[in-house]
């Protein structure tokens, strides 16, 4: 193993054993600015939220040296935290001690994200080392609070950076996003999601007289079969068909005998951008009124669809993969949300790239320790072919 591979491994190390459990970020955010300073970064934590929930953001960006509309900034997107390990006793070595068997390396936060974030940042280095004065501006955004609520990690940092006039033009989130090896697929959208709860209201009664009394869920059952079946758009060639799915339902007492006075629904839509918010939630309420339904309904949306069409930061990471690996790369937008959906509001490419994604939230969640450096690799590769595309001031 080059001396390189073991700065990306020891780094990976070092995170996994900070007990980072959203939303602690237990130090790692103060590890990695510490090794970004020297390299020129300005360092700026960002914390948020109420006392018994704080969240540690961090905001470093090291400018280039190309100006004005030449400009141009590249960022790394991540997550310290990671979601609590399970039942510790399951694990086959301790979750927060870096263990290494068969090739692979274990711990809570190995796969989702901590080597993605080591690997960036040891790219950065190598970038750097070898060519100091970049045209490119080079920024990491770092949160602990993505596998939680998110309500006071990327989406404070967007807002502000928002504020301060930064301007963002490409951003690398380093998800999970690989199958079998890394950069064999890489997410260049998400969907959004949308959920509602839904309490249709009727009245109590015997079950033995139902003309005394209005059973809910009858009332409810012709609109859900309806929602149930209404294809909401066809997708378009980067994203499958908005989907609408039920995930509770709960009425009555528990007793055998009591007609429900409400059912409650929770259900969420994962849409396209074919979709927005708006119509569907319009698309909902005509189906339920046209039942004539007494009903009260409350809207959460989680995140805004997102889509980065092929285009130079596309291009770039394409190229690294093939450079760096040999494999075509595939794009999807399959998958749960990420932190790219706020990202998104404010810079114009978004891509999530990262190691394979098979054991993250699991017991033994590992990363092949072979597939570190050439995620490394990827990385400062698609640093430099994004800097060489810049023009440098003379």
């Amino acid at each position: 193993m080059t001396l390189a591979a073991n700065r990306t491994l020891y780094l990976t190390e070092q995170l996994i054993s900070c007990q980072s459990v959203t939303p602690d970020d237990a130090g790692c955010q103060a590890l990695l600015a510490a090794r970004l300073a020297p390299l020129g970064f300005v360092c700026e934590t960002i914390e948020s939220g109420p006392e018994d929930f704080r969240v540690t953001n961090l905001w470093a960006k090291r400018s280039g040296t190309a100006q004005g509309k030449n400009a141009k900034t590249l960022v790394f997107a991540g997550h310290t935290d990671v979601v609590p390990t399970g039942p510790v006793e399951q694990w086959t070595s301790p979750p927060f001690n870096p263990t290494h068997r068969d090739g692979k390396l274990f711990g809570r936060g190995a796969a989702d994200m901590k080597t993605s974030i080591a690997a960036f940042v040891v790219g950065v280095e190598e970038y750097l080392a070898a060519n100091p004065s970049p045209a490119l501006s080079i920024a990491l955004l770092l949160t602990s609070d993505e596998e939680g609520p998110a309500n006071d990690g990327t989406v404070i940092v967007c807002d502000w950076l928002k504020k301060h006039g930064e301007t963002l033009d490409y951003c690398i989130v380093g998800e999970p996003t690989s199958i079998e090896k890394s950069g064999d697929m890489i997410k260049n959208g998400r969907r959004g999601t949308l959920s509602g709860k839904l309490t249709v209201k009727g009245i109590q009664g015997h079950i033995a007289y139902p003309h005394l009394a209005k059973n809910p869920i009858h009332e409810l059952a012709p609109a859900l079969a309806e929602l149930v079946g209404k294809e909401w758009d066809k997708g378009n060639a980067f994203f499958p068909p908005t989907t609408w799915q039920v995930s509770n339902i709960h009425g009555g007492t528990g007793a055998s005998n009591i007609i429900p006075g409400t059912v409650v629904v929770d259900f969420n839509f994962r849409f396209s951008t074919e979709s927005t918010a708006e119509s569907l939630q319009s698309g909902v309420k005509a189906i339920l009124d046209k039942h004539h339904l007494d009903y009260d309904l409350k809207w959460t949306l989680g995140g805004m669809p997102f889509l980065t069409k092929p285009g130079s930061l596309v291009q770039a990471v394409q190229d690294a993969i093939l450079a760096e690996t040999g494999l075509e790369t595939q794009l999807s937008t399959t998958g749960g949300t990420s932190d790219g959906r706020f990202i998104a509001q404010i810079c114009p490419q978004v891509i999530e790239l990262g190691p394979p994604n098979a054991t993250i939230h699991k017991i033994d969640e590992h990363v092949i320790v072979s597939e570190i450096e050439p995620l490394k690799n990827i990385y400062r590769r698609v640093i430099a072919l994004l800097d060489s595309q810049l023009i440098s001031p003379t």
